[in-house]
């Protein structure tokens, strides 16, 4: 009876780990391109924030592996979209600080602004479409 017990609550554990894992696997990216941005924003103002670096820069091994999850868990382009921007973003931002564009401050803000708002776009577009 202790042993079945043990058995049932095991198998509850492991639907909530795994119901767990799914949803962070879908809001991880949602999180990290909003305060990808963000972090844009605020640079633009000289407000530099460790903390945004900390909690939502990625590399390329982390957003590999979020990329291939969305792929085995058969998410939709909607949740991939955010991951591209992600990638876009870290080119962009890579390029800038190895070889650097000769465009102001302002512009600069403006031309992620523009990426953002194309992203945004595909996003809201993928997600209510029919």
């Amino acid at each position: 009876m202790a042993v079945e017990n043990v058995m049932v609550m095991e198998e509850r554990l492991n639907k909530s780990l795994y119901k767990i894992g799914l949803y962070l696997v879908k809001i991880i990216p949602v999180i990290t391109a909003v305060l990808y941005l963000l972090n844009t924003i605020l640079s633009y103002f000289e407000l530099r924030l460790e903390i945004l670096s900390m909690i939502c820069g990625m590399s390329l091994l982390p957003w590999l592996s979020l990329y291939v999850f969305s792929w085995l868990l058969k998410f939709c382009i909607y949740h991939r979209l955010f991951l591209y921007y992600i990638m876009t973003n870290e080119i962009v931002s890579w390029y800038d600080y190895k070889i650097g564009f000769d465009i102001s401050d302002a512009n600069y803000l403006r031309f992620h602004l523009m990426i953002a708002g194309i992203f945004l776009l595909l996003i809201v577009y993928s997600k209510f479409k029919k």
